[in-house]
């Protein structure tokens, strides 16, 4: 028997359904002789959830397991975020525009700067959480690579 998280409502399976894959992206269900076209919307195999799409059907689905208890007890379950100490010019370049401000909390993928480089604009973009607590360059400001452009707490 495994228990099935569908769309937040616990669902029990003992046996009956079967699967073809066309490919790593599509599928068949065969459930109590009829079949239906599936698709991978979207997989999250660290977290165990997927989103599927069942004829023309958006499904949000995870998998429990004997461990899943355990994990969550341990906390073990929640994403593990990067705290922030400094961000630095990953290439040469002009700083077009800034978006972190002194005493601005961060989260991941927050943008922090536009960075010109050969012509392109670049988003650079938080990799972690953390809070601005020094801005160490200025708009139209020349940087090298490597160089620290903004610390946080």
């Amino acid at each position: 028997m495994h228990k099935w998280i569908i769309d937040k409502k616990e669902e029990q399976v003992s046996s009956g359904a079967f699967l073809t894959w066309s490919d790593d992206v599509f599928f068949i269900v065969d459930y109590n002789g009829k079949k239906y076209n599936g698709e991978i919307i979207n997989s999250d195999v660290e977290r165990g959830t997927a989103t599927i799409k069942l004829n023309h059907r958006v499904f949000n689905i995870s998998r429990e397991h004997s461990l899943s208890d355990l994990i969550r007890t341990m906390g073990l379950d929640k994403v593990k975020l990067k705290k922030l100490t400094y961000v630095d010019a990953p290439m040469p370049g002009r700083v077009l525009k800034l978006y972190a401000e002194i005493g601005r909390e961060i989260s991941l993928g927050d943008p922090l700067l536009s960075l010109e480089a050969m012509k392109m604009e670049n988003i650079i973009k938080a990799e972690g959480e953390g809070v601005v607590d020094e801005i160490l360059i200025k708009e139209d400001q020349v940087v090298d690579k490597g160089a620290i452009l903004i610390r946080f707490k």
